[in-house]
């Protein structure tokens, strides 16, 4: 066989300029830090990789959705437990004022306070989370959510929340206003003791369920009948007469019918009658405190009067607190949610991360002792094709 000076020099030029390509490929990677830097590296490399970086990049995004909410529902817990406790300084004003040596013009005062801690409730409700969106705006609006009319606060919102999506689980960047502030129960939850007729000095509390299975949802009527010293009640189930007709009546003692249990105190006169009725969820906050404000600032009330109204208004108060405090539970139950959307969130980052990485980094160790060889092979490469270019006649011919 006969290999030309020309093939020789070709083979020794090609392989020169193949172990100088994949030496400058090395010191690419070891300056990339990545195995991978072209889709021609590793085609089903490079194809995980991208895979692992889109999944990465919702991952992020989903991330954005769940801060938003965090701190939407951030700013209404503190919102919430702000009108909690304004809601607990009215029912402690409220609870001093039924004290019988109050004066009208010391309940006046309660009346005043009372108004003052409306006007911060109402602030609350209408409060932003600083970036113009409304806390308590239902479905969104770029309007107060809430506005003071001449017949008491109205919702002028859309019932319902904003939600941010992050992957499969929405999470809410408002809350329905009308539910926290409009919708609390009336009566003690279950059932409402009003005073129909009241001329004597009886007045009736706020009952309580001693037998939940035996409620019917009914509306009952205790009417009093009084001769001479006798005084019986007659218990009317939705205007009908039931086996409780003429019972003998003593104050302060506990009336039960079907599950509730009243109490009626005092002297009720001939012909007063109480009412329990099946609560309804109709009771506002605002309303609830412009109810006792006007009863407060009632003059000349007699001392029963004072104690039915001050009873009535310190049970709706019970339970619009009671309902903000719903409220806040179900805002802390999303908190919750949020912290186990931003960790499992975060995990599936970390496996993104961790994919693409085994996809595309280089080991740097591998490189360094890759690219020592390389460079060994190349400077070796370099030599022998020096050599081979001084293989020419003219080399032997030429005078020494």
């Amino acid at each position: 066989m006969r290999i030309s000076t020309a093939n020789a020099y070709n083979h020794s030029l090609d392989s020169l300029i193949d172990r100088q390509s994949r030496l400058s490929a090395t010191q690419e990677q070891m300056t990339t830090g990545k195995r991978v830097n072209h889709a021609s590296d590793d085609p089903a490399a490079m194809g995980r990789a991208e895979r692992a970086l889109a999944a990465e990049a919702r991952s992020t995004a989903n991330q954005r959705a769940v801060d938003a909410s965090s701190n939407a529902m951030t700013l209404t817990e503190t919102a919430l437990a702000d009108s909690g406790n304004l809601l607990q300084t009215a029912r402690e004003a409220l609870v001093a004022a039924g004290n019988a040596s109050y004066s009208d013009a010391e309940r006046s005062g309660v009346a005043d306070q009372l108004a003052s801690l409306r006007e911060q409730l109402f602030a609350v409700a209408n409060r932003t989370d600083g970036a113009g969106n409304f806390l308590f705006g239902g479905q969104g609006s770029n309007q107060p959510p809430f506005i003071d009319a001449s017949g008491g606060v109205q919702f002028q919102g859309t019932s319902g929340v904003v939600q941010a999506a992050s992957g499969d689980e929405a999470l809410p960047l408002t809350m329905d206003g009308e539910g926290t502030w409009m919708r609390a129960r009336t009566g003690n939850g279950v059932f409402e003791a009003t005073a129909v007729t009241s001329s004597g000095t009886g007045w009736v509390d706020r009952g309580t369920v001693v037998n939940p299975a035996a409620l019917t949802g009914s509306t009952y009527r205790i009417d009093f009948q009084v001769a001479g010293t006798t005084t019986t009640y007659s218990v009317l189930k939705d205007g009908l007469p039931t086996a409780q007709t003429n019972v003998a009546y003593a104050a302060g003692q506990a009336i039960q019918i079907d599950g509730m249990s009243s109490t009626v105190s005092g002297a009720p006169a001939n012909g007063d009658s109480f009412q329990l009725a099946p609560a309804t969820p109709t009771l506002s906050v605002f309303d609830t405190l412009d109810k006792a404000i006007k009863d407060l600032r009632t003059p000349t009330r007699t001392g029963t009067k004072v104690a039915q109204t001050n009873a009535v208004n310190l049970s709706n108060l019970d339970q619009v607190l009671n309902q903000a405090l719903v409220g806040r539970a179900q805002v802390g139950a999303t908190m919750n949610r949020i912290d186990g959307v931003t960790e499992r969130l975060s995990a599936l980052k970390l496996s993104s991360q961790t994919e693409r990485s085994h996809a595309e980094d280089l080991d740097m160790v591998q490189a360094i002792s890759s690219f020592s060889n390389q460079q060994t092979g190349y400077d070796a490469a370099l030599k022998a094709y020096s050599m081979v270019q001084k293989l020419s006649l003219f080399n032997y011919v030429s005078p020494s």
